[in-house]
Formats: structure tokens, C-alpha cells, sequence
């Protein structure tokens, strides 16, 4: 997968485009690689099974030798996308922040994302290596076989030897199907340590950038404790300020009241 992002190369002005049209691919990736997973888990139960066949293991193979690619290429544009947030230079510490979150938000969907397919990998792994033990119990040993050949040729029945040649010639092809699904085996096994060393980046970026992030989640943390204790303030003075002005309503009335009370006793002892 090669993605041209000159400014990231020639430090250019459209590296803000950058970071976000890699951290788009990124997550396109990693929502495939769930896809795939899914799809792979299917395929896996049905190993060993009725509906168990060739093409279904040739489709699994094929899918998942697709999805660790992907794996891989995700693995180099997140370290690309850690360069891109480390060279940011010209941005604002609000926008490095941001950058900063989203990259972290990557790394742990894309280590979730890579945690289950190394998972349904080795399901797999575990599923054809049991059944390649079952079919090889079942496959004559090839002395066994040498004699049947011989036995062959001794026969003068036609159809003995017809049944003993097709016999030989099933027994022929299950072998060469179990050297393929051991070959499947051995490279779906590489295929499982490669996801490993995937995990060792992985989780070397984090490492390199945890202090970093960790400094930044505890700001944004105080940040939001400072705003919502602010926030607590302003209801509460808002509160005093609309008891206080029903207090002075309520005084206001009582000495209009009060007022026309007395004015009204005063009218009345003058006009006696």
C-alpha cells in the first residue's frame, strides 16, 4: 500500500492533510482487518466439519495471508503517522494534542484488531494440525503400500486390480494433500510469529510516547475538573442571584404594603 504524502517528505504545508489522510487510511485498514476476522472465524468453525472442503481452506488461506499483509502495512503507516505527530512543529500545542489523542486512539483499535487475528490464527493453526494428525493415522505406511503394489501385480483379476489402482491412487493424492495443508500449517505458523514482532512495534511506539501521553490525558483531566468546578460556581451564583432578587421582591411588596397601610391610617385619622 503506498501512499504519497509529500509533505510529510519535503516538510511541505499540507502536512495537517497528511496526518489526517494517513490516520483515514489507518483506520479504513483496521476496520477491514475486523472484516477479515470475522469472516476467518466463520471459515474456521467449519473446519473438520460437514461442510468442511478444499476451496473453504483455500479461501481461508488466501484471506488470511491478505489480512497479514495488511497487518503489516498498517504497522508502517502508524510508525509514519508517530513521525508526522513528532515533526509537527509549526502546529499549535491544542492541535499536537489532538493529533497526539487520535494516534493513541489508532494504536489501541489497531492492537485490538491485530489481538484477533492473531487469535483466529491460531485456532486455525490448531484445527489443521489436529486433522492432519487424524488423516495421517488413517494413511497406510508406505511399506504397507510397497506390498499392496506388489500384490498388485500378482493378481490376475481385472477388477481387483482396477479397485487396488484407484485405491493406490486416493491413497497417493491424500498424501500429497497433507504435505500441502502441512506447508499451510508451517507458513500460517511464520504467518503468527510475524503478528508477534507486529505486537513488539506496536507496543514499542506506545512505550516511546506513553510519558508524553500520559502528561497530556492528566492536563485534559485537570482541564475538565477545573471547567466543571467553574461550571459547579457559576450555577451557584447564579442561585444566590435569583434567591436574592426574590428577596428583594418579596421586601419591596412588603414595604409598598406597609406604605400603603400607613398612608391609608393617616388619610383616615386626618379626615376624623
Amino acid at each position: 500500500m503506498d501512499i504519497g504524502f509529500s509533505s510529510y517528505h519535503n516538510g511541505g504545508p499540507t502536512r495537517e492533510q497528511d496526518f489526517e489522510r494517513l490516520s483515514q487510511t489507518i483506520g479504513t485498514s483496521i476496520m477491514k482487518i475486523s472484516q477479515n476476522v470475522s469472516s476467518m472465524q466463520k471459515m474456521v468453525s467449519q473446519l473438520g466439519g460437514s461442510t468442511d472442503s478444499q476451496e473453504l481452506r483455500s479461501q481461508l488461506h488466501q484471506i488470511q495471508h491478505y489480512t497479514q499483509q495488511l497487518a503489516k502495512d498498517t504497522s508502517a503507516h502508524l510508525k509514519d503517522l508517530t513521525n508526522l505527530a513528532n515533526n509537527s512543529g509549526g502546529s499549535s500545542p491544542g492541535e499536537q494534542r489532538q493529533r497526539k489523542m487520535q494516534r493513541m486512539k489508532l494504536h489501541d483499535e489497531f492492537g485490538s484488531a491485530l489481538n484477533s487475528f492473531q487469535g483466529v490464527q491460531k485456532l486455525a493453526a490448531s484445527k489443521e494440525k489436529e486433522m492432519v494428525r487424524k488423516a495421517k493415522a488413517s494413511v497406510p505406511l508406505p511399506p504397507y503400500r510397497e506390498k499392496k503394489q506388489e500384490t498388485l501385480i500378482e493378481l490376475q483379476d481385472n477388477r481387483a486390480q482396477k479397485q487396488l489402482q484407484q485405491q493406490h491412487q486416493q491413497e497417493e493424492q491424500n498424501l500429497r494433500m497433507l504435505e500441502l495443508q502441512e506447508a499451510n500449517i508451517r507458513q500460517l505458523e511464520s504467518d503468527i510469529n510475524d503478528v508477534n514482532q507486529i505486537f513488539k512495534d506496536l507496543g514499542a511506539m506506545v512505550h516511546e510516547q506513553g510519558e508524553i501521553i500520559d502528561s497530556i490525558e492528566a492536563s485534559v483531566e485537570r482541564t475538565e475538573v477545573f471547567v466543571n468546578e467553574g461550571a459547579q460556581e457559576l450555577r451557584q451564583a447564579s442561585t444566590y442571584q435569583s434567591k436574592l432578587r426574590k428577596k428583594k421582591c418579596i421586601l419591596l411588596i412588603i414595604g409598598v404594603v406597609v406604605l400603603t397601610i400607613l398612608i391609608v391610617i393617616i388619610c383616615w385619622q386626618s379626615s376624623s
